[in-house]
């Protein structure tokens, strides 16, 4: 796409941000979820979004719609989302035309969460390197404003679900200076935005996890922009 088209998609995308972030508008935005391809559980965690939606509403005096959107990384609604989550445990495969589309979306304006529900970090890394493709992930220090942006997360990523006694890890990618895609790593954050009855987590560990998604979400709407 044109650098003109990029920059048409980054004003519609800072249109809905400034929605989202007034609590006095009728008008919501929408937080998307990506229906990608490959066999992947791309629609694991169903209450996760709608409760990390509700917490920032509450918390953070968001204006979001309730209910996540679905959205396939070769569709143009994916312009419309500021922010798009994707999660899973197994394999991702984007077309070329989808990593132009999520080139495009991430280059415009756009951000992009990735969880790892354990399983899909192999996968993601061979896409995500299609899309940047100069590009490695960077570990963020735990000065990075997306673990202070509401609450302080000084020890970084909290650790939501034990699964090989590795450490939480948050991962970037960025487009000039902006960090574009947040992946985090064991650490199983949606999990913790589970409503109570899927995991039964205590309920400090379901605090920490919809803290962190909502210091996500501040971020995006917020945009302070940051280098690793």
């Amino acid at each position: 796409m044109t650098h003109n088209i990029r920059e048409s998609i980054y004003f519609i995308l800072l249109f809905f941000i400034a929605f989202a972030v007034s609590g006095q508008q009728k008008t919501t935005v929408k937080i998307g979820l990506l229906k990608y391809n490959g066999g992947g559980d791309w629609y694991a965690n169903p209450t996760s979004l709608p409760n990390l939606i509700d917490f920032c509403n509450k918390n953070l005096n968001t204006n979001i719609h309730p209910e996540p959107g679905t959205v396939e990384p070769g569709s143009m609604e994916l312009f419309s989302y500021p922010l798009i989550h994707m999660t899973g445990h197994g394999n991702v495969i984007f077309s070329d035309y989808e990593v132009e589309m999520l080139r495009t979306y991430l280059m415009g304006g756009g951000f992009l969460h990735i969880d790892d529900n354990y399983g899909l970090d192999e996968y993601i890394r061979r896409e995500m390197k299609k899309i940047f493709p100069d590009q490695e992930f960077v570990e963020l220090p735990v000065t990075h404003p997306i673990y202070h942006q509401h609450y302080n997360f000084d020890k970084g990523l909290p650790k939501i679900h034990e699964h090989d006694n590795k450490p939480a890890q948050g991962f970037g990618l960025f487009h000039d200076n902006r960090l574009v895609v947040f992946y985090t790593y064991e650490c199983d954050l949606g999990d913790g935005w589970e409503s109570y009855a899927v995991h039964k987590d205590p309920e400090h560990i379901r605090l920490l996890a919809l803290q962190m998604g909502a210091n996500i979400v501040s971020y995006v709407f917020d945009r302070k922009e940051s280098v690793p």
